[in-house]
C-alpha cells in the first residue's frame, strides 16, 4: 500500500494536470494549413471587419467614450481570444449588452463617488481586467459548467431586455436631447417624453434617423448579402460630409463631436492599479461577476449553436478561458470589456471561415482601415448611428423564442416576466441575478415535491396503489411509496407528508418503500431520523424497504441505519416487491411482539401446503418472496 503523502501527491498532480490543461488550438490548425484555407480565412476576416467597425463606433456611443478604446477591444481582444478558442467561428469583442452594463456601472460609480480621481476610461479598463480574471479562472477550473443551470427563459428574457434597453437608450439621439440619468428603460423613455413635452426636441435628427432606416431597408432588400450597416453608414457619412462642406456648421451632431477615431496602433499600457482603483473594486465586483456570467452564457449559446451547424466539437472551458485572456489583454492595452459577439461570430461562420485565423486577420485589417480611413467616420451623423443601434436592438428580440419561453410552463412564464421587468427597471447586473435566482427557486420548488402514495397488496400478492376512500388490508400497517428527489429542499415536505399519513391512530407500522427515492443528503437523513423518533415516541415502528445502493451508502455512512436498526432496512432486489414483502414479515413480527395474541399475517402458501400435505409428503417452507395475505 503506498504511503499517504505519495498518494496525496499523485492525486494532486493528476488534478493539476486535468485542471490546468489549457492549450492553443490554432497551433494544430497551422500544421494542416493550406492556401485554400488561407483564402477562406482572409475573405471571412475582411467581411468580419466590415461589420466590426460600425459596431465598434456604435458601442463607443453607448459607452460615452471615444472610439479608440473600443477599437482596441476589437483588435486586441479579437486576436488574443482566437488563440484559445476551439471554435473556428467564435469572435470576441465589445457587445451591446456588455457596453450597456459597463456604461451604467461607470455612471453609477462616478455619481456615488464625487471626489473619485478616476476617469470613465480608467474604470472601464479596470472592469475589463476584473472580468478577465474571473472568466479566466472560471475556465481554468471548469466553473463554466454553472451555465447549464440557467434556464432558457432567463437567457431569452435577458436578451429581450437588452434589446429594448438598447433601443430606448438611443431615442434621445434621435430627438437631439441630452441623455437621461439612471440609464434604465423607464428613465430613458421618460427623459424623451419630458424633453418633447418641454419643446427641447429637434426634428432634424429624427429625419436623419428615419432616412438611415430607409437606406438600411432598401439595401437589405436589394442586396441582402451586403453588410447593410457598413454601406448604410457610409452613405449617411457621405451625406454628412456634403452638408459640412456646404454649410460649414451642420445643425445636427456628428460622430467627430463624440470623440475622434484615433489613427494609431493600439499601444501596450500595462496595468497600474492605484489606491483609488482598489477603493472602487468592491463596488465593481458584483457587476463584474454578473458580466462574467453573462459572457459564459453568450459564449455557450454561440459556440453550441455554431457547432451544431458546422459539426465541429468545442471545449467550453477553452472558450471561457479565451474570453478571460482577451479581457485581460484589453485591459493591458487600455481597451474596454468585451464578450462573445453574436453578430460577428455568425458573420464569421457565414463568410466561410476555415480556422481561428480568420478573426486574427480581421484584427489586422481593422488596424489598416483605422490607420488610413479614420477621418471618414467622423462625418457620420449621431442620429444615423442611433438608428443603426436601434436596429441592432430590434434584432436581439426573437419572437419565436419569447413565445416558447412564455408559453411552455407557468414557471418559465414567471421567470421570463420577472427577468424582463428587472432588465427594464433595475440595473442589468441585478436583473441577471434575479432571473437566475427565481429560475433556480422555482426549479427547486418543483424538484422538492416528492410523490408519496399509499400502497397495499392484493389477494394475488401484487402491490397496488390504495385508492382514496379504500380501506387498508390491515389498519395497523401503512405502506408508503416514496418517489422523487429527497435532497434538502424536499426533506421537510417529505417528513410532514409521512406524518400526516401516520396521523391515523390505528397505524402501528409505517413501511417506506423507497426504491424510487433519490439523492438523499444530510437534511433528508435528519428528517428520516426525526420521523423515526416521532414514531418511536408514539410506540410505533418505521421500516424502510427497497433502497438502492446509493441511498444505502448514505444511510450507512451517516449512521442512520444503526438508529433505525439494520433489521428494519431492506435493500432493493431483482424482484420488485421482494423487499416490501420482507418488510411486511418484519412488520408482522413487530406487531405480534407488541401484542402476542394478535396475528396479522398468515402465509397463504404454507397454509395451502399444510392442508394438502400428507405424512409421506411433508410441505416445504415458503421462500422469502412468497405471497402474503394481510
Amino acid at each position: 500500500m503506498p504511503d499517504a503523502p505519495d498518494t496525496l501527491l499523485e492525486a494532486t498532480q493528476a488534478y493539476g494536470a486535468k485542471v490546468f490543461k489549457l492549450r492553443m488550438p490554432f497551433v494544430g490548425e497551422l500544421r494542416k494549413y493550406s492556401l485554400d484555407k488561407f483564402k477562406h480565412d482572409l475573405i471571412a476576416g475582411a467581411t468580419l471587419t466590415l461589420v466590426s467597425i460600425p459596431q465598434a463606433i456604435g458601442f463607443a456611443l453607448i459607452l460615452g467614450l471615444p472610439p479608440g478604446p473600443v477599437i482596441t477591444s476589437v483588435v486586441i481582444g479579437g486576436f488574443i481570444g482566437s488563440l484559445f478558442f476551439t471554435s473556428r467561428y467564435h469572435v470576441f469583442g465589445p457587445t451591446s449588452s456588455i457596453s450597456l452594463i459597463t456604461a451604467a456601472t461607470i455612471t453609477t460609480v462616478i455619481a456615488a463617488n464625487p471626489g473619485l480621481e478616476l476617469s470613465a476610461i480608467q474604470l472601464a479598463v479596470l472592469m475589463a481586467f476584473m472580468i478577465g480574471v474571473i472568466q479566466f479562472l472560471a475556465g481554468l477550473f471548469q466553473f463554466g459548467e454553472v451555465t447549464r443551470f440557467i434556464s432558457l427563459a432567463v437567457v431569452v428574457a435577458y436578451g429581450t431586455g437588452i434589446g429594448l434597453l438598447l433601443m430606448s437608450s438611443q431615442l434621445h439621439h434621435l430627438f437631439g436631447l441630452p441623455s437621461a440619468r439612471g440609464g434604465t428603460f423607464g428613465a430613458n423613455i421618460w427623459g424623451v417624453v419630458k424633453g418633447i413635452a418641454q419643446g427641447h426636441a429637434s426634428w432634424i435628427p429624427l429625419v436623419i434617423g428615419l432616412a438611415t432606416w430607409l437606406v438600411f431597408e432598401i439595401l437589405s432588400r436589394l442586396k441582402p448579402k451586403w453588410p447593410e450597416a457598413l454601406f448604410g453608414l457610409v452613405i449617411m457619412g457621405f451625406a454628412g460630409w456634403i452638408c459640412s462642406r456646404a454649410m460649414g456648421t451642420v445643425p445636427f451632431a456628428l460622430i467627430s463631436g463624440e470623440g475622434a477615431l484615433a489613427a494609431q496602433l493600439p499601444a501596450f499600457a500595462g496595468l497600474h492599479i492605484s489606491a483609488a482603483e482598489v477603493s472602487v473594486m468592491p463596488s465593481l465586483f458584483g457587476t463584474c461577476v454578473a458580466i462574467a456570467i453573462l459572457g459564459m452564457l453568450e459564449a455557450t449559446s454561440i459556440t453550441k449553436n455554431l457547432a451544431a451547424k458546422s459539426g465541429q466539437s468545442v471545449e467550453p472551458r477553452q472558450e471561457l478561458a479565451g474570453m478571460g485572456a482577451a479581457n485581460i489583454a484589453c485591459a493591458l492595452f487600455s481597451g474596454v470589456p468585451g464578450s462573445s459577439s453574436f453578430a460577428r461570430s455568425a458573420t464569421n461562420y457565414q463568410s466561410g471561415a476555415a480556422t481561428q485565423l480568420a478573426s486574427m486577420f480581421s484584427s489586422v485589417i481593422v488596424i489598416v482601415i483605422v490607420l488610413f480611413i479614420t477621418p471618414a467616420f467622423g462625418y457620420i451623423p449621431v442620429a444615423a448611428l442611433a438608428a443603426h443601434l436601434i436596429r441592432v436592438g430590434l434584432k436581439m428580440i426573437n419572437p419565436s423564442q419569447i413565445r416558447i419561453a412564455f408559453r411552455s410552463t407557468r414557471a418559465d412564464a414567471i421567470v421570463f416576466a420577472l427577468t424582463l421587468l428587472s432588465c427594464l427597471f433595475l440595473q442589468l447586473d441585478t436583473a441577471i441575478y434575479i432571473g437566475i435566482g427565481v429560475s433556480l427557486a422555482l426549479f427547486l420548488r418543483k424538484a422538492s415535491a416528492p410523490s408519496l402514495v399509499e400502497y397495499t397488496f392484493t389477494e394475488e400478492g401484487a402491490l397496488t396503489q390504495l385508492e382514496e376512500g379504500e380501506k387498508r388490508r390491515n389498519d395497523a400497517i401503512s405502506i408508503v411509496h416514496v418517489e422523487g428527489e429527497l435532497f434538502f429542499g424536499a426533506a421537510d415536505l417529505f417528513q410532514e407528508q409521512v406524518r400526516l399519513m401516520a396521523a391515523d391512530s390505528n397505524i402501528r407500522v409505517v413501511i417506506l418503500r423507497m426504491k424510487n427515492a433519490r439523492h438523499l443528503d444530510a437534511t433528508s437523513v435528519m428528517s428520516l431520523l426525526q420521523l423515526h423518533e416521532y414514531l418511536q415516541k408514539t410506540h410505533r415502528h418505521l421500516i424502510v424497504s427497497g433502497i438502492n445502493p446509493d441511498v444505502e451508502d448514505v444511510l450507512v455512512s451517516s449512521g442512520a441505519i444503526k438508529e433505525i436498526g439494520r433489521e428494519n432496512v431492506f435493500p432493493a432486489e431483482a424482484n420488485l416487491t421482494a423487499s416490501t414483502k420482507k418488510a411486511l414479515l418484519r412488520a408482522s413480527h413487530l406487531l405480534q411482539t407488541d401484542s402476542p395474541d394478535l396475528r396479522l399475517f398468515y402465509d397463504k402458501r404454507r397454509e395451502q401446503l399444510k392442508a394438502a400435505s400428507t405424512p409421506g409428503n411433508p410441505a416445504n417452507g415458503p421462500s422469502p418472496t412468497s405471497d402474503y395475505s394481510i
